[in-house]
C-alpha cells in the first residue's frame, strides 16, 4: 500500500472501534496517520479531498476495505452502515428533544456556552443513551456555577443519576471560559472535540475553544475551525442575557465559591469512583472533570488489534 492508503486504512480501523463506518468526505477530514505517534505540530495536512477519492479505489486498499450506500468500513463489517444511519436518526431526534430544555438552561447564572460531545454529537446515539455535554462556565465561578446548572437539570428531571439515563444529562465535563485548553490530550479526547458543537453559546466562546485546542490538528491534520453556530445553536437572546447577568449579580460572592469547593472536593474526594484505577477525575478551579471509565485506552487497544490484522 502507498502511505496514503495505510493512513486511510488506519482512520477506517479507528473508527469501526467506534462502530462508525466513514463516507470519503469524512475520511479525509478525520484522516490520521498509520504511525500517528509521528506526526509532528506543523503539520499542514496530509492530502486532498481528490486525493482520499482517488487513492479510495486502489485495489490492495479495497481487499480490505468495503463500501456501501456511500460508507467505507472494515471488510465485512457492512452491519455498521445499517446502525449509524439508525444512529443518526435517533440522534436527531434526542437533538430536538434536548434543545426545550437547553433554552431553559440558558438562563443559568455564570454559563457560557454548552456544547454536545460523545455519541450524539457523532450522530450515532442509541435510543437509552444520554446527552453528554461539556459546560463552559464564568472564570473564577465554576463551582457556584456547576452548583447552578446541576440543581436546574434536577428540577427539568433531566439530571442523570443511578439508573436514570436515557435522554438525561450526563454532567461529567465542566471548564470555564479562561482554562479552555483540555489537559487530556490523546487521539480519543481529539476525536471528541473534533465532532463537539455548540448547542449554546453566548458569544463566540466556541471559537475561543476551537483555537485553544488547535493542538487536536496533530491527530488530525485536516482539523479546520468551524462556525461559532449552526442550526442546531440556540441564540442567546435579550431575556436570557438579562436574566442571566441579574443572576450573576446576585450570587457574584466569593464566600460562596469557596464554600461550594470547599463541600464539593470533600464529596469527591470520598467517592469510590474517584480512587478508581484508570479513572481521570479533576477538581480544581479550572476544570471539573469526572470520568470514571475514560474510554480513550480501551478504543486505541481496539485500534492497535484492528492493525494488526493487516500488513501494511
Amino acid at each position: 500500500m502507498s502511505n496514503l492508503s495505510k493512513n486511510i486504512f488506519a482512520t477506517i480501523c479507528y473508527y469501526d472501534c467506534l462502530n462508525y463506518p466513514l463516507t470519503s468526505f469524512e475520511i479525509w477530514k478525520y484522516l490520521i496517520e498509520a504511525d500517528y505517534c509521528n506526526i509532528t505540530e506543523n503539520n499542514s495536512g496530509i492530502a486532498s479531498l481528490a486525493e482520499v477519492v482517488e487513492c479510495l479505489e486502489d485495489k490492495k486498499l479495497q481487499e480490505v476495505v468495503g463500501f456501501d450506500r456511500g460508507f467505507y468500513f472494515i471488510k465485512n463489517r457492512k452491519d455498521l452502515v445499517d446502525g449509524r444511519l439508525r444512529g443518526n436518526k435517533t440522534a436527531i431526534l434526542k437533538i430536538q428533544k434536548m434543545k426545550k430544555f437547553i433554552w431553559f438552561l440558558r438562563f443559568v447564572p455564570f454559563v457560557k456556552m454548552i456544547g454536545v460531545t460523545g455519541r450524539l454529537a457523532m450522530k450515532t446515539a442509541a435510543l437509552g443513551s444520554d446527552w453528554d455535554l461539556l459546560v463552559i462556565l464564568r472564570g473564577g465561578r465554576i463551582w457556584t456555577g456547576r452548583t447552578f446548572f446541576t440543581l436546574a437539570t434536577h428540577i427539568l428531571g433531566k439530571r442523570r443519576y443511578g439508573k436514570k439515563i436515557r435522554n438525561r444529562f450526563c454532567l461529567n465535563y465542566f471548564i470555564t471560559e479562561k482554562t479552555l485548553e483540555i489537559t487530556n490530550k490523546d487521539l480519543f479526547s481529539a476525536n471528541e472535540y473534533f465532532f463537539m458543537f455548540p448547542i449554546f453559546d453566548s458569544g463566540n466562546i466556541f471559537e475561543k475553544f476551537q483555537a485553544e485546542n488547535i493542538w487536536i490538528k496533530k491527530f488530525h491534520p485536516n482539523y479546520y475551525l468551524a462556525k461559532s453556530e449552526n442550526y442546531m445553536t440556540i441564540r442567546d437572546g435579550w431575556l436570557s442575557a438579562r436574566v442571566r447577568s441579574v443572576l450573576e449579580t446576585l450570587f457574584d460572592w466569593q464566600w460562596l465559591e469557596e464554600f461550594l469547593a470547599k463541600v464539593e472536593k470533600k464529596k469527591i474526594a470520598s467517592n469510590p469512583k474517584t480512587a478508581r484505577r484508570g479513572s481521570y477525575i479533576e477538581a480544581s478551579d479550572r476544570a471539573l472533570i469526572f470520568l470514571p471509565k475514560p474510554q480513550g485506552p480501551k478504543i486505541f487497544e481496539r485500534f492497535k488489534r484492528n492493525l494488526s490484522k493487516v500488513d501494511l
